[in-house]
C-alpha cells in the first residue's frame, strides 16, 4: 500500500479503530495498558449474522513499523493469535494479516467447522487489509 510502515502500525495498533476495518469485529476498548505495548489487554465487541459475543485480548507483539499482534483469551487460554506484519516496499508497506487458533471449547470446534468459518475468516481477512489500505493511502495524501 501506498504508506509508509509507521503510519500504517499507527493504524492498526490503535485497537480502538478495529471496527473501521473488520466486517466482524464492531469495536474495541482498551482494558488495562491503554496503549500497544506488550502486555496491555483489550475487549473486542464483535457481530457475525445473529452471532454476537465479546473477547479479551492480550497484546504479544508491538514493534513500531514492524509488527503488532495478539492473542485472545478464552475461559482463561489463549484461543486465537492474531498478527500483522509490515514490510518496506517500493510502494510505502506490504501487510500481511494472518492468525492461528491454538485452542477452543469443542462446542466452538463444532461449530466453527459446520459455520465454515475458515472460509468466513479468510473473506473477513481480504475485506480487513482492503479497508486499511484504502484508510492508510487516503491519509498518507
Amino acid at each position: 500500500m501506498a504508506a509508509p510502515p509507521e503510519q500504517v502500525y499507527e493504524m492498526i495498533s490503535d485497537v480502538t479503530r478495529m471496527g473501521e476495518w473488520s466486517p466482524e469485529c464492531r469495536r474495541c476498548e482498551w482494558l488495562e495498558g491503554g496503549e500497544p505495548k506488550v502486555g496491555a489487554t483489550f475487549r473486542g465487541h464483535n457481530r457475525n449474522g445473529p452471532a454476537r459475543w465479546s473477547t479479551t485480548a492480550k497484546v504479544v507483539g508491538a514493534e513500531p513499523g514492524t509488527e503488532f499482534a495478539f492473542t485472545t483469551i478464552v475461559r482463561g487460554r489463549e484461543s486465537t493469535r492474531w498478527r500483522y506484519s509490515l514490510r518496506p516496499s517500493a510502494s510505502g508497506t506490504t501487510l500481511t494479516e494472518s492468525y492461528e487458533f491454538v485452542w477452543a471449547p469443542i462446542y466452538l470446534q463444532i461449530a466453527d467447522v459446520l459455520m465454515r468459518r475458515d472460509k468466513q475468516l479468510h473473506k473477513g481477512l481480504r475485506q480487513t487489509l482492503g479497508r486499511i489500505k484504502a484508510a492508510a493511502e487516503s491519509a498518507a495524501t
